[in-house]
């Protein structure tokens, strides 16, 4: 599986921001749109992330009072980054290594979405749930509705 499947499917909604816009408009955009993220672009290039974590560190600093503060401020300018044809094989490695929960995806240097550690992991359990299904209907009687331990007792 690649990292191009888990796009098709999640859709190319993308939100934005840049370095000089307010932490408090990013924030107010995650919250508006109940996402963890924000990739900041500049002038069509990725020069950043700002992630639930980056804004955490930052209230912290700040004692809650992020003023003026801007998305540059709080911004991670060297994000983990991956292409569509990446293997979640080694999307779910960088991830782990990383503590990264959030991955834009780029073609050279277009922003073509951005996955998350959930995306990645209803990934592999859809595709578990997939493969599971072709053994039950591979094992042609296999009982309806039985798990492997509860078929064993018959």
């Amino acid at each position: 599986m690649k990292v191009s499947d888990i796009l098709r499917i999640k859709g190319g909604t993308l939100f934005t921001a840049t370095p000089d816009e307010s932490l408090l408009a990013a924030l107010k955009l995650m919250a508006d749109r109940d996402i963890g993220s924000l990739v900041v672009m500049n002038h069509g290039e990725l020069v950043g992330m700002v992630t639930v974590r980056e804004l955490t560190q930052v209230l912290v600093k700040t004692n809650g009072n992020i003023g003026t503060s801007t998305v540059r401020a709080a911004m991670d300018d060297h994000p983990l980054t991956c292409t569509s044809e990446t293997d979640m094989d080694e999307v779910r490695r960088m991830m782990l290594d990383k503590h990264a929960r959030y991955m834009p995806v780029m073609n050279k240097k277009m922003l073509m979405g951005v996955i998350s550690f959930h995306d990645v992991a209803r990934a592999v359990v859809d595709s578990q749930n997939f493969e599971n299904q072709m053994l039950k209907a591979y094992i042609h009687d296999w009982p309806e509705g039985q798990e492997p331990a509860e078929a064993s007792k018959l």
